[in-house]
């Protein structure tokens, strides 16, 4: 069942989930001393939990000295005021490794991310899971994109597996994910958390809210925390107005420009932190950096979307 100090703090979280970028420096090593400002803003402009070297953060690229040294970063630098997530992934071997990094750096629980490469099967991989939070006393949750995806009758053996708190979903099927919900609902007694874990997840946030989905990633927090905390208070506060406004004039429009091509996900998100004022680096192969017309549409988006809270008299 879940670990209760975790699940507590990510069940109804003050302000948006925040996925930090990893910054490196020009020659492409890891620059520790930005990405501790990158969290401490990110801390300081009212994230609710920080989740370091997941997917926005490159965690494909570095290496388990690499993620130790972030992810301790990112503790020192929250100093408690806010639980830290680290990345755990690749096969199961590795991804137990990298969740003993993470517990050494002091991190409160790990997102576990897809196995690599392989397409298994339900059985194998429930076992994978089960053996990743066998192996650690870090609450895990589960996310579900790519190669990793659940019937709903796998997602209830996950919610009975001890140390599994919760299931982040990235592929975007309500019907499934009302199913998953149901099924976990009608055999595993309260306490699961479930998170919208779609690229820009706001975009699809009002949608996931109508099945009790109320967690989701904010991969706009990274670089527009006021535009983020503005669309998170209009679904606290039920004002869909707001949010309507917002999802119309900045984050279709931003969907749309991220769909311009593959790793904008990611390398998008790394340009607008730049734009914003932190030198944050570019992004590691295999992803590629955008098109310098896609950054210019992308610091006019921006600005747009400023404006928008201003007219609206948003306290951000």
């Amino acid at each position: 069942m879940p670990s209760a100090p975790l699940a507590e703090r990510l069940s109804n979280p003050s302000g948006p989930l925040f996925f930090p970028v990893t910054a490196f420096g020009p020659d492409g090593s890891v620059r520790l001393d930005v990405y501790r400002e990158h969290v401490r803003h990110g801390v300081e402009a009212g994230a609710a939990a920080v989740f370091a070297c997941c997917g926005t953060g490159e965690f494909h690229a570095l290496t388990p000295e690499e993620f130790q040294d972030c992810v301790r970063a990112a503790v020192e630098e929250t100093a408690g005021r806010v639980p830290v997530v680290a990345g755990a992934g690749y096969g199961t071997a590795l991804a137990v490794r990298y969740a003993r990094l993470a517990r050494e750096a002091g991190a409160d629980g790990l997102l576990a991310m897809p196995p690599y490469l392989v397409v298994a099967g339900q059985e194998g991989l429930l076992r994978h899971y089960r053996e990743l939070a066998a192996a650690t006393d870090l609450p895990v949750v589960v996310y579900q994109r790519d190669n990793a995806v659940f019937d709903p009758r796998t997602v209830a053996e996950l919610a009975r597996t001890d140390g599994i708190i919760g299931f982040k979903d990235g592929v975007g099927d309500l019907d499934l994910m009302q199913r998953i919900v149901s099924a976990v609902r009608g055999e595993v007694p309260g306490g699961f958390l479930y998170f919208n874990g779609l690229p820009t997840a706001e975009l699809t946030q009002l949608a996931y809210r109508g099945i009790g989905i109320t967690l989701y990633s904010s991969a706009v927090f990274c670089f527009a925390p006021e535009i983020a905390l503005a669309f998170h208070r209009a679904l606290r506060d039920g004002d869909d107005t707001t949010a309507a406004r917002l999802l119309d004039g900045f984050y279709r429009p931003f969907v749309e420009l991220r769909a311009q091509r593959r790793g904008y996900a990611v390398s998008l998100v790394k340009a607008g932190v730049r734009l914003c004022g932190l030198d944050v680096g570019e992004v590691r192969p295999p992803l590629e950096e955008p098109a310098e017309e896609h950054v210019k549409r992308l610091a006019r988006l921006i600005e747009h979307g400023q404006a928008l809270i201003e007219e609206a008299g948003d306290p951000a």
